[in-house]
């Protein structure tokens, strides 16, 4: 799988952190643990090819950016890009290495920081690499949490799985 197409493909799912943020108060981490619940949502989607899935968190005003790419604007540009990379990359899969979430005092909207492994096959050799990916999650007026912004960028290039 291309690069571009599988990393294209996760910042738009996720329209989806190395040390644990600690939350303003109870409720802070309550939407710290609620949120972490949907991303491993979204990712079980990704890893499953559920697109209805990947995609349930999305705002209808999501947008999601990636170097090298212009950024994607909607829930259908993401729905979309997922059908299609689903189809072209089917071994495609997530793994997330760590995750925190900071919650803001008001407790109306979320920063998700995390790491991931992405694992793929190129032309039938597995491929691996990791990135980072962060999300902007913001409780709507029908007190759902839903990504509103995102951001993937990769640590390195990928490179044969040993």
């Amino acid at each position: 799988m291309s690069k571009r197409a599988a990393t294209a493909a996760f910042a738009l799912a996720l329209s989806c952190a190395a040390a644990h943020a600690a939350p303003s108060s109870r409720s802070g981490s309550a939407t710290a643990s609620k949120i972490k619940a949907d991303v491993a949502e979204i990712v079980a989607g990704i890893n499953t090819k559920d697109i209805a899935e990947a995609t349930k968190f999305d705002a209808p005003d999501l947008v999601s950016m990636e170097s090298g790419r212009e950024p994607s604007v909607g829930a259908k540009a993401d729905h979309d890009g997922l059908s299609m990379v689903f189809k072209y990359a089917p071994s495609w899969h997530l793994t997330m290495l760590d995750e925190t979430v900071d919650v803001a005092r008001s407790g109306d909207m979320a920063t998700y920081r995390g790491t991931y492994q992405e694992d793929s096959l190129h032309d039938g050799v597995p491929f691996t690499h990791k990135g980072n990916y962060i999300a902007g999650f913001r409780r709507d007026a029908d007190g759902m949490w839903r990504v509103h912004w995102s951001a993937v960028v990769w640590q390195s290039p990928s490179k044969k799985k040993s």
